[in-house]
């Protein structure tokens, strides 16, 4: 009894002198002023802004974190000699309640509030650790680092609570946010990456833009990852796609950035016109498919449909079917066949009109290429050339609506045929990077939103309860920002909404996105508030801070306050995940596997080394 009662004395700090609300202040003894106390010969350390302090309300123990404290003088004494300096003044301190002690441990969330007068503690180690114990009796811990203000307090995360659910990862450029997210990932490779569930039930794709992962031992070792390095410049890695997305007029009307009133609708007719289909299957059904959109060029004796219109059909095949001779028919036409805007007819030679079509019959009789290859890149070219020459042609399109996308096609599947290859085949491999270092801009923009669209639709199709999909994508705001001027505003739409279904209906179908970003306010406000858990390294920007403070209901004042002057590798964690924000020093990771993105030293660069 003694010894709980000595123990009541040293712990006791205050009592409660006002609640408004979450916000109470409490009146510090004015023998507590000191920085540190003494217990059983332990120095322990004083209650102080960002520690946590115990209310006492009968059996109930509320718990409060401290955000701020002032002083006020002591008008009890005003009319007395002051016995000591420190009796002038009164300490107090401003609390906000976070949870309380039940039967189950510390629980976040308010069921009473304190009365006035109520004692005030220190938490004792026990109740301190438990505070901060955020791991659940059935869940797995994952060490992640240390409470920075309490360097011998470790930080342990449930596994199901922090990775069953959607993460955010933000700071500033070099404020250790890809640190943080290789540290977090590593973590959780390292304790289950020799179970043969979790390679047959986990799948992780990491979409890293600056090509941070793809060396051979970063986040875990190359034994247990695939690795695409991507590049538009020449032909590398390539990522598989499988034949029915491919076949999906919308997969065309993204890589081709197909407006929605009039190009998509032009690509949905050519992609499933099944009339197309049987036209390209062999090199005779396409001469005569040509000839005859030639000769109606020819009947219709129409200024507006003339040889320009003849020679770009030929023309574009020919940079389709490299192994023809096309390009002879096209110069024998550029010769010898002309159109009179007078008399609104076709001739040859000197008014000649009689002999076009024998003319074109002739030629076209002469035109040979080997078999149409089996790529279905090629055939997706032809198939837009014929479907876009066919409705010009009989007046069921207009030129100026859909030339833009027949111009942005040729480049725009050159592009692709570098970094993707069709493939149903899937690695036993559960850990994939992919870098898109190497990838041009418009790539950039594509192959994140096509490669998620893709591992999503398959994961909604199979549904399978223990098959488990989580999509990493660092520097994020390149492909979530809601800002852009880069890029229509239906793509812009199309774009957000594809990736807010996954914020908002994945987890139904085992399906979570971690994002990192050095700019939330860039990001989709939707998307920010969808995410479970944060990993908040140092922000400047006050765009950026009030992006965070709008959409993160877990943080207390004082942690937004600290945002800004956070040292590197130090972060705020806050969540479903962790009971109460706290600060936390990311632990340390090999330096093989630490993230390729450190700044580099001038110094070492610039000095020659003495002797």
């Amino acid at each position: 009894m003694n010894e709980i009662l000595q123990k009541d004395s040293i712990f006791k700090v205050g009592k409660v002198i006002s609640v408004e609300g979450r916000t109470i202040k409490i009146e510090v003894d004015k023998a507590k002023n000191s920085a540190h106390l003494l217990y059983q010969g332990k120095l322990l350390r004083n209650i102080s802004v960002n520690g946590f302090v115990k209310i006492t309300k009968g059996f109930t123990r509320i718990i409060g974190k401290v955000e701020g404290e002032f002083i006020i003088e002591d008008k009890q004494f005003s009319n007395k000699k002051y016995t000591n300096e420190k009796q002038k003044i009164k300490r107090i301190l401003q609390v906000s309640l976070l949870g309380f002690f039940s039967p189950k441990g510390f629980e976040r969330g308010i069921k009473e509030l304190p009365l006035i007068n109520n004692e005030c503690f220190l938490l004792d180690l026990p109740e301190f650790e438990d505070v901060h114990n955020f791991v659940k009796k059935k869940d797995d811990p994952l060490i992640l680092g240390t409470l920075t203000h309490e360097n011998n307090q470790e930080i342990k995360v449930g596994v199901n609570d922090l990775f069953a659910s959607h993460i955010g990862i933000f700071g500033n450029t070099g404020s250790g946010k890809s640190y943080t997210l290789a540290k977090i990932y590593r973590e959780l490779f390292l304790k289950y990456i020799e179970n043969n569930k979790f390679r047959d039930n986990a799948k992780f794709f990491f979409i890293d833009f600056n090509g941070e992962y793809v060396n051979d031992n970063v986040i875990i070792d190359k034994d247990y990852k695939n690795i695409y390095s991507l590049n538009t410049r020449t032909e590398k890695d390539k990522f598989p796609i499988s034949e029915e997305q491919i076949s999906d007029y919308n997969f065309w009307s993204l890589v081709l950035e197909a407006t929605e009133k009039t190009q998509k609708p032009f690509l949905k007719r050519a992609i499933e016109n099944d009339f197309l289909t049987q036209k390209i299957q062999d090199g005779d059904s396409l001469i005569e498919f040509v000839k005859s959109l030639i000769l109606k060029i020819i009947d219709k004796n129409d200024d507006n449909v003339n040889i320009a219109q003849i020679i770009d059909l030929l023309s574009q095949l020919g940079d389709c079917l490299t192994n023809s001779n096309i390009s002879q028919t096209v110069l024998d036409l550029r010769q010898n066949l002309h159109y009179n805007s007078t008399t609104h007819g076709f001739y040859i030679g000197t008014n000649n009109y009689d002999g076009v079509i024998p003319y074109v019959e002739e030629l076209f009789g002469n035109i040979e290429f080997d078999e149409i290859e089996d790529d279905y890149l090629s055939k997706v070219r032809i198939r837009i050339i014929l479907q876009f020459h066919h409705e010009i042609i009989n007046g069921y399109s207009n030129i100026e609506h859909l030339s833009p996308l027949l111009k942005r096609t040729p480049p725009r599947l050159n592009d692709l045929r570098k970094v993707i290859v069709i493939n149903e085949e899937d690695s036993d491999k559960n850990i994939t990077v992919i870098s898109l270092r190497d990838v041009n801009i418009q790539m950039r923009k594509m192959l994140p939103l096509l490669i998620c669209k893709q591992l999503y639709e398959k994961k909604k199709e199979v549904n399978e309860k223990e098959k488990y999909l989580n999509i990493i994508i660092d520097e994020a705001h390149n492909i979530l920002s809601s800002i852009s001027q880069r890029e229509s505003e239906t793509w812009k739409d199309y774009r957000l909404e594809t990736f807010e279904e996954i914020i908002k209906e994945g987890r139904k179908f085992g399906t979570f996105l971690t994002i990192a970003s050095q700019r939330p306010s860039d990001i989709s406000a939707t998307i920010i508030s969808q995410l479970h858990n944060f990993f908040l390294h140092r922000l400047i920007n006050n765009n950026d801070i009030k992006a965070v403070e709008r959409t993160v209901s877990y943080l207390d004042k004082l942690s937004f306050e600290s945002l800004p002057i956070l040292p590197t590798g130090t972060c705020i964690l806050a969540g479903l995940s962790a009971q109460v924000p706290v600060m936390i020093d990311i632990g340390k990771i090999k330096p093989e596997s630490e993230p390729d993105n450190k700044t580099m030293l001038l110094i070492e660069n610039w000095k020659d080394e003495l002797d």
